[in-house]
């Protein structure tokens, strides 16, 4: 049981950035825009996205777990840094506060890698 709830947990983290790189993807001048509002460089925007996109898959399937998840919860702390420090707004406090959740909870991947269904673990 503890190996089917490692990897339906190392599935659910990873979801909202596969869902978050798509619509970086369908929204790319908003998203632009939205990043050079905060003055980050623009040019950023297609690294998050490909970050977006291989981190989670490798994490799902437990290939190279705890270097992909160290890259997203420093992704994740560098967002809640950079666009969610302000205070005076609930919308924004969660929103840190969900970045910081997350940091967490990649850093537990981070410190305890992949159970049995992983790549990481295949016996050879």
């Amino acid at each position: 049981m503890i190996n089917i709830l490692d990897l339906l947990s190392r599935i659910f983290i990873s979801l909202l950035f596969l869902i978050n790189g798509y619509f970086k993807i369908a929204n790319y001048d908003g998203t632009l825009e939205w990043m050079e509002g905060y003055n980050v460089p623009g040019i950023l925007l297609i690294p998050a996205i490909i970050l977006e996109f291989a981190a989670p898959i490798l994490i799902i399937v437990g290939y190279k777990t705890k270097i992909a998840a160290f890259l997203l919860a420093a992704f994740c702390m560098t967002t809640a840094l950079i666009f969610h420090t302000d205070f005076s707004s609930q919308i924004q406090i969660t929103s840190f506060l969900k970045n910081i959740a997350l940091t967490g909870g990649f850093l537990l991947i981070v410190v305890n890698g992949a159970k049995k269904y992983s790549l990481d673990n295949i016996k050879k």
